[in-house]
Parts: structure tokens; C-alpha cells; sequence
């Protein structure tokens, strides 16, 4: 990405926007308004000895021929607001940030003047969660959109459904500089945050001190902070927050920040109980309830991968599986529509097929052919493995490539083709994946066992019309168990804590407490 010369543009230049060229030195003020429409300017960046430049999506523009001075910078730094301890300021009443890069000595020498904007209409996209009062958490790259998303979210709560929200706002990225929040976040109240440090400080004292109702945080990033949302969230606030990372996976390998999805412990089984789960004897577990019951990948400005619900996202991910997001798109219409209806899983142990009905044609994506043709052959299924997505019905990939996001597996998800995620191209992988999609009968003792015992207890409920509880199953047991009794129309819900964590049965007519 080259900078370049701009020929004169013509364009409107907005109240906020104009704020911004104003900080600069008249001479760079004036080259911005001639070169730069201020509909595409994303930050201007001004170095100590370099030539001061404007970006614009895809280009870098230069905004004169003789270098940034010292004289230059202090200008910009006497004209916005005051740099705190993370190197950033802003212009009051106003979303844009200036952050500074200082010297050995402490001077300036380099700033970077990134345009804020109040973008309306963002948080449609996850609309019916935010207004359900789940807690939820945002992940992305840098620049993707996160804080804007908080900031629409903070607005629809305060505004349309009249809650009493308040904005920790550490860096005053969500409610811009000064004393006075930025319209964008609506009635939101905002607390200031002095140093970066005291985050986490803040955040309790909002839960108890302005009573409300949520609470939303930028950028969730160290032990403590990761402990005040789990504070809050027991309380019974909903929190809506970001933090560092762009993936789920991201967070569970954070020993810092995997606390947000519950915590992870590595657990030792006996003999007889690794024998019984078909596992080694060492395994990891989550330790408690995730602070968040959704979290949300912002993929790109107006796509997203939802995971929900929380907890058994997490613990899927735990026993090795990897389950498929919901994802959602936004259309230019502002439409949003949703191609991924069911959440597919691919796992080393066989569960219920998920897929409206059963493909004829597979497309293995970056998976090894052989090792398709080979399964296909072995389960004596009648499918064909196909070169391209024309006449699929499913696809094989693995986490590595669906992570990058190929034109083939968009297309296949424009389709709505189901995805199936695959943890390492390996024969074993393929087969138990096809044994899935097409329901071979591959159910070990402990599932049977525990399917069993779920059908008595289904059956004594029906006959005595009186809750039953039934032995302790890991996650994915009880999961089929909940299953089976959702589909003899009975209710259920787990008690008790692992390893001793079960299922209560009881007539549909009662409501579980």
C-alpha cells in the first residue's frame, strides 16, 4: 500500500470530522480538506521526520512534501484533549482518537489521529440477544468494528428499552473525550476511568454504587478485570463487553482470560471412570459457569459468528470437537439473515445427525480424498466425493481453513451447505465424520449404557408422573440424555456439580426450578 498524491476532492466535511483537521497545523489542515473526502478518512499519521500522511481504505495519501517537525506535533498535542497513562487523548464531545509514541526521554514523536464515528444501525445484527438480557462478549481483530458495536448496544438498551446502563469507559473510546458523553451512546450514563489500572476498580464500583442494570466495558484484558465480570455477572447484571482476541479458541489457550469462559482445569479420572468415558485419564473440564452466556466473532463489518449457548460451545470445544457458529449477515439493505440454522458437530464420538437430510455429494475442502474415498468405502456408503461445490450436498474442511475463509467455503455458506470442521486430516477424522452425517451406528458401552437408563427413568416418570434423577454423565452423555427425553416430550435440567453433575427428569407439565 503505496502513498500517493490526491487530485482535489469535493466533499462534505461533518461537524465531528472537521474537528479533527482543525488539531492540525493550518498548512496540513488545508491539504486534507483539497486531497482527502472526509467520508473515507480513516486516520492521518504524523511522524517526527517523515511525511505526514492520511489513510483511506486501500491507500495512503500524502498530505505534503517536507517532513513532520517537532513544532508540528506539539500543535496537535496542544490541541486535543489530555494524554493519560495509555498514550491517548481525544477531542471533546467528539468519538476520535489521538494516540502519542513517545521517546526514551518521554517526547512525543509520533501521533496517530484516528476518525471516530457514531455508526447507527450496527448492532441490528445481534439485536434479539442483546435485547434478551444475555450477557455477551465481543471478539475481533483491531479496527473491526467492536467498540462501535458496544457503543450501539449501550444506545438501544438506554434509549428503546429504557434501561439503566452504564459505560465503563477506560480510554473514552466509547463516549468520546470530556466531561460530556457523546449523543451516540444515547442516555447511558458513563463513568471515567483515571489510569488503565483502575478498571477493573471502576467496573465494581458502577455494579455498587449507580445501581444498573448493565453494565458495558471495552477491551476485558488482565486477571482482575476478568474477575470484576465475573463479580458483576453474578449479581445479576447483564454485561456486554469486549476483549482481547479475534476467536473463541483465542480465549481458551488465554490463561489470563479463559476465566471469561469459566475456567479450565485439567482433571485426573479414575481407572474405571476414563474406562467408562472411552478417555485418557487426564482431561480437561471447565471449572465454572462462563461469565458471558454468548459470545459473538465480529468476521468482518457486517458478518458474525455467534456462539451460544456459551457454556456448552465450551465444553464441546473441551472434548475436542469442533462446533460450527451460527453466522449471521448484515445485506446492504440492512437486512439480517442467518444461513447456519443448526449448530453441526463433528466429534470423535458419534452424535445425532443434525442435517435436514442426508447428502449424496461431498466436497472435501483441503481434506485428503484418498482418506474420503477410503471411509466411504469401509461405512459402504452410497455418496460421491465431487471436485468443486456443484451437486454437494456437505463439505469436509479442517479448522485451519475454515479459520481463513476461502471463497469456496463462503460460497458453500451462501448456499447453505453445511460445513463439517475437522481437527487433523487423518482417516479416523474423515470416518467419523461420515459416520455422523449418514447415522452409522457406532455408539460405544458408556453411551448405551447411559441412553438406557435415561428410557427406564423416561418410562417411571410417565408411569408415576414423579421427578427421577438419574447417575452422574459428562457433558456430552447428558446432552444426549436431554435429547432423548426432549423428543418423548418430557422436561430435564442438570443438577449438582462435576463430576457429579446429572439429569432430573421430570412430567412436562412441571416446571423445573
Amino acid at each position: 500500500m503505496s502513498a500517493q498524491r490526491e487530485p482535489t476532492r469535493v466533499g462534505r466535511w461533518d461537524e465531528e470530522t472537521e474537528l479533527l483537521a482543525r488539531a492540525l497545523p493550518p498548512d496540513l489542515a488545508r491539504a486534507i480538506h483539497d486531497r482527502i473526502d472526509p467520508r473515507e478518512l480513516l486516520e492521518i499519521v504524523l511522524d517526527l521526520g517523515r511525511e505526514p500522511e492520511a489513510r483511506v481504505p486501500g491507500r495512503e495519501v500524502l498530505l505534503a512534501d517536507h517532513p513532520v517537525s517537532a513544532s508540528d506535533l506539539d500543535h496537535v498535542a496542544n490541541n486535543v484533549g489530555q494524554f493519560g497513562d495509555d498514550n491517548r487523548a481525544g477531542i471533546e464531545r467528539t468519538l476520535h482518537r489521538v494516540s502519542a509514541i513517545r521517546n526514551r526521554s518521554g517526547r512525543i514523536v509520533g501521533l496517530t489521529m484516528r476518525v471516530g464515528r457514531a455508526v447507527t444501525g450496527t448492532g441490528e445484527i445481534i439485536r434479539d440477544i442483546v435485547v434478551s438480557g444475555q450477557s455477551i462478549l465481543l471478539l475481533g481483530r483491531p479496527g473491526i468494528g467492536k467498540t462501535t458495536m458496544l457503543r450501539e448496544c449501550a444506545r438501544l438498551l438506554a434509549d428503546e428499552l429504557r434501561k439503566r446502563v452504564v459505560i465503563v469507559d477506560t480510554s473514552n473510546e466509547i463516549g468520546g473525550d470530556g466531561d460530556i458523553p457523546h449523543p451516540g451512546i444515547g442516555r447511558a450514563r458513563r463513568m471515567q476511568v483515571k489510569t488503565p489500572l483502575l478498571q477493573h476498580s471502576v467496573m465494581i464500583e458502577a455494579v455498587e454504587n449507580h445501581m444498573p442494570e448493565v453494565i458495558v466495558i471495552d477491551e476485558i484484558g488482565t486477571e482482575l478485570e476478568a474477575g470484576a465480570a465475573r463479580t458483576i455477572a453474578e449479581r445479576g447484571v447483564q454485561l456486554i463487553a469486549t476483549a482481547h482476541g479475534q476467536t473463541l479458541e483465542n480465549l481458551l489457550v488465554n490463561p489470563t482470560l479463559n476465566d471469561l469462559l469459566g475456567g479450565i482445569q485439567s482433571v485426573t479420572l479414575s481407572d474405571e471412570e476414563a474406562r467408562r468415558r472411552g478417555t485418557q485419564k487426564s482431561v480437561l473440564e471447565r471449572k465454572a459457569p462462563p461469565t458471558f452466556d454468548v459470545l459473538v466473532e465480529i468476521q468482518d463489518r457486517d458478518r458474525v459468528a455467534i456462539h451460544m449457548p456459551l457454556a456448552d460451545v465450551v465444553d464441546t470445544a473441551l472434548r475436542g470437537p469442533l462446533q460450527t457458529p451460527k453466522i449471521r449477515v448484515r445485506t446492504r439493505e440492512g437486512r439480517v439473515i442467518s444461513n447456519v440454522d443448526v449448530p453441526v458437530v463433528v466429534a470423535s464420538e458419534p452424535v445425532p445427525a443434525v442435517v435436514p437430510s442426508k447428502p449424496l455429494g461431498i466436497f472435501p475442502y483441503g481434506v485428503s480424498r484418498h482418506h474420503v474415498e477410503q471411509s466411504i468405502r469401509e461405512l459402504e456408503l452410497p455418496v460421491r466425493v465431487l471436485g468443486n461445490l456443484d451437486g454437494a450436498g456437505a463439505v469436509l474442511t479442517l479448522k485451519n481453513h475454515y479459520r481463513r475463509r476461502p471463497d469456496s467455503l463462503r460460497q458453500a455458506e451462501s448456499r447453505g451447505l453445511p460445513i463439517h470442521i475437522l481437527k487433523s486430516n487423518s482417516v479416523s477424522q474423515v470416518r467419523d465424520a461420515l459416520s455422523r452425517i449418514y447415522g452409522v451406528d457406532k455408539q460405544d458401552e458408556a453411551t448405551t449404557r447411559a441412553l438406557a437408563e435415561a428410557a427406564a427413568a423416561i418410562r417411571q416418570v410417565k408411569t408415576t408422573l414423579r421427578p427421577v434423577e438419574i447417575s452422574p454423565q459428562n457433558a456430552y452423555l447428558r446432552r444426549l440424555q436431554h435429547q432423548l427425553v426432549a423428543e418423548n416430550e418430557l422436561s430435564a435440567r442438570s443438577t449438582g456439580k462435576e463430576p457429579q453433575r446429572r439429569l432430573r427428569i421430570t412430567p412436562s407439565s412441571e416446571q423445573p426450578a
